[in-house]
C-alpha cells in the first residue's frame, strides 16, 4: 500500500503543470548559462556558474528519476526514444570533464541540453516527428528540385559564361548562383548584368524563381503540414485512449456521443415496439 501511494505521488508530480513549467525554466537557464560562458566573466562569477551547472545537472537527474519512478511498468520506460534521449544527455552532462582535454566536448554536450525542451513539450515533439516522417516524401521533391537546378545551371553556364565567369564559369558555380537567386540575394543585379547582352534573359530568371521559390516551396510546406495533421490526429487519439483507460480504471467512464446516440436508437426501437404491441392488443 505504501509503495502504491508513493507511485501515485510520483505520477502526480510528473503530471503537475507547475513542475513541467519549472523543468522548462531550468532548461532555459541552462541554455543561458552556456551562452554566458562565452563572455569574459568576472572571477567571482566562475564559481557561481560552476555551482549552477552542477545544480542543473543534479536537477535533471532528479527529474529523470521521478519520471522513471512514476512509470507503472518500469520496463516500458526505455521503449520511448525521448526517454533514451534525455537519459543520454543527462548522463553525459554529469561527466566531470571541465578541467580535462575533454572540456570542449563537455561544453558542447551541455549546449545540447536545450534540446530537452523538445522532449518535454509535446507540441515540439509533434513538430520534430512530423518533419522526420516527411523526409521520405521530401526526398522526391528535393530530387526534382536538383534536376531543375541542374538544367538551369547547364543553360546558364552555356549562355552567360562569357558575361561573368565568376558567376557562371561552370555548372557547380552556376548552381551556387542559382541558389543565390532562389533566396533572392541581390538576384536582380545578376539579371540586369545578363540583360545587357540577352534582353530576354529575364525569362530564365523568372521561370526558375517560379519553379523553385514558389512551386517547390509550397510543395514542401504542403507535405509537412499534411504529415503534421496526421500526427496531431494520432496524438489526440492516443490522449483520448489514455483518458478512457484512466476513467475505466477509476470505475467511471463518461459516455461518448456515439454511445448516447446508440442508446437513443435502442430506446426509440423499444418505444416503437411497445406502440405496435399496444395497437395489436387494442384491435383484439
Amino acid at each position: 500500500m505504501q509503495a502504491s501511494e508513493l507511485q501515485n505521488k510520483f505520477e502526480r508530480i510528473r503530471a503537475n503543470k507547475w513542475f513541467e513549467a519549472f523543468v522548462i525554466s531550468v532548461i532555459v537557464i541552462s541554455a543561458l548559462l552556456v551562452g554566458a560562458k562565452t563572455y569574459e566573466l568576472p572571477s567571482g562569477m566562475a564559481s557561481v556558474t560552476l555551482f549552477l551547472d552542477w545544480f542543473i545537472s543534479a536537477f535533471f537527474l532528479t527529474e529523470l528519476t521521478i519520471r522513471f519512478l512514476a512509470e507503472k511498468q518500469k520496463r516500458f520506460f526505455f521503449r520511448s526514444f525521448w526517454n533514451w534521449f534525455d537519459t543520454l544527455i543527462v548522463v553525459i552532462s554529469l561527466i566531470p570533464a571541465d578541467d580535462t582535454e575533454l572540456a570542449l566536448i563537455a561544453r558542447l554536450v551541455r549546449v545540447f541540453r536545450v534540446l530537452r525542451m523538445i522532449s518535454i513539450i509535446p507540441e515540439l515533439r509533434i513538430l520534430l516527428v512530423s518533419l522526420v516522417k516527411a523526409l521520405p516524401q521530401l526526398a522526391y521533391v528535393m530530387l526534382l528540385m536538383f534536376i531543375i537546378f541542374y538544367i538551369y545551371a547547364a543553360v546558364g553556364s552555356t549562355l552567360f559564361e562569357n558575361i561573368n565567369p565568376v558567376l557562371w564559369g561552370d555548372i557547380t558555380i552556376s548552381m551556387l548562383t542559382l541558389f543565390r537567386i532562389m533566396t533572392f540575394e541581390d538576384w536582380t543585379d545578376v539579371m540586369y548584368e545578363t540583360q545587357e547582352v540577352y534582353s530576354l534573359s529575364w525569362i530564365f530568371y523568372l521561370t526558375f524563381i517560379f519553379f523553385t521559390a514558389f512551386a517547390f516551396l509550397n510543395m514542401v510546406i504542403g507535405i509537412v503540414v499534411n504529415v503534421m495533421e496526421r500526427e496531431n490526429e494520432k496524438a489526440r487519439a492516443e490522449k483520448e485512449a489514455a483518458l478512457l483507460e484512466e476513467q475505466m480504471a477509476q470505475g467511471h467512464v463518461e459516455p461518448t456521443l456515439h454511445d448516447v446516440m446508440k442508446e437513443l436508437r435502442e430506446l426509440k426501437a423499444q418505444v416503437s415496439a411497445q406502440a405496435v404491441k399496444g395497437e395489436t392488443n387494442t384491435s383484439d
